[in-house]
C-alpha cells in the first residue's frame, strides 16, 4: 500500500516528536502493509510553517535512519498545505511540495470547522495552472458536514479527497465514520491515507479500511481506492466515478 498523508518526520509539527517515535511509526506502517508513504507536514497553518528545502533534508535524513534500521519502508517529501492567502505567492517562489515530482497533485487542508468563503476561487486559480487539489479529511470537517455540498462542488470541478482510514473505520467516532462513509457511497472520495501521527487514534487502520471498503462498496472499488494512491504518487490521473450530491433528510440527527 502507498500512505499519501502522514506525520513521521520528527520534531516540526503536531506528528511525531522525536526520532525514535517515527521509526516506530514507520514499523507500524510496514506491518500495516504500507510500502511508500509521503512525509507531509503541516505548512502555512497559523501554528507551522515548513518550508519545502527543509521538508526536503529532513527527508532524506529519515530515510537514512529507516535504512541504518532496516525499516523496508520508502519516504518521499511533500506538506499538507492549510487554504490561506499567501498560497499562491508560495507556489510561485517554489516553496510549496506536491504528492508527485511532476507537481500536479497538492494536498490542501482546511480549518478544521470551516472551509474560507474564498477557497472556490482560491482552489479555481490553483487548479488553472494545471494542478489537481487533494482534499484533505474532508469527513472531519465541521462545514462539510453540515453543508456536504461544499465538498460535491469541488469534486465536480476536478478536486479529489482523501479519506483518513481512522475515520472510516470510527477511530473518531460514529458521527465522522458515518459521513465518511456517505462520502465514498456519494462518489466524493478517492484515496484512504493514514494522517499518521504519535497520538491515540493517529495511527494507520489502512488494512482494516480497505477490507470495509470491499465489504461495503466491492472489491472493484477497493482496488480503485488503492490504484488511485499509486495514481497520485506517480502523477496519473485517478479513476473517478459520478459524484453525486448528498441529501441531508429533515428532521434526522445526522446522515
Amino acid at each position: 500500500m502507498i500512505d499519501l498523508h502522514s506525520h513521521l518526520l520528527p520534531g516540526i509539527d503536531d506528528g511525531s516528536q522525536s526520532m525514535q517515535a517515527s521509526l516506530q511509526l514507520a514499523r507500524d506502517a510496514v506491518e500495516e502493509g504500507v510500502e511508500a508513504a509521503l512525509m507531509t507536514p503541516h505548512h502555512m497553518n497559523g501554528q507551522f510553517v515548513n518550508h519545502k528545502r527543509d521538508v526536503v533534508a529532513l527527508t532524506t535524513k529519515f530515510q537514512m535512519a529507516l535504512e541504518q534500521e532496516k525499516i523496508p519502508l520508502q519516504v518521499f517529501p511533500s506538506q499538507e498545505v492549510r487554504i490561506n492567502g499567501e498560497l499562491l505567492a508560495a507556489l510561485d517562489q517554489d516553496d510549496i511540495l506536491f504528492a508527485d515530482e511532476s507537481n500536479r497533485y497538492l494536498l490542501l487542508e482546511f480549518p478544521d470547522d470551516d472551509v474560507p468563503t474564498y477557497s472556490a476561487d482560491m482552489i479555481f486559480n490553483i487548479m488553472q495552472r494545471n494542478i489537481i487539489v487533494q482534499i484533505a479529511h474532508p469527513e472531519r470537517n465541521a462545514k462539510i458536514m453540515s453543508q456536504p455540498d461544499i465538498l460535491y462542488q469541488l469534486i465536480e470541478k476536478g478536486a479529489v479527497a482523501q479519506i483518513t482510514a481512522s475515520s472510516y473505520v470510527g477511530a473518531f467516532g460514529k458521527k465522522v465514520q458515518k459521513f465518511a462513509e456517505t462520502i465514498i457511497a456519494h462518489h466524493l472520495g478517492h484515496v484512504f491515507v493514514s494522517d499518521a501521527h504519535d497520538l491515540p487514534n493517529r495511527t494507520y487502520h489502512m488494512a482494516t479500511a480497505m477490507m470495509k471498503l470491499e465489504q461495503q462498496m466491492g472489491a472493484d472499488y477497493q482496488q480503485m481506492f488503492a490504484e488511485n494512491a499509486e495514481a497520485i504518487l506517480d502523477g496519473n490521473r485517478v479513476a473517478r466515478l459520478l459524484p453525486e450530491k448528498i441529501v441531508k433528510r429533515r428532521f434526522f440527527n445526522g446522515f
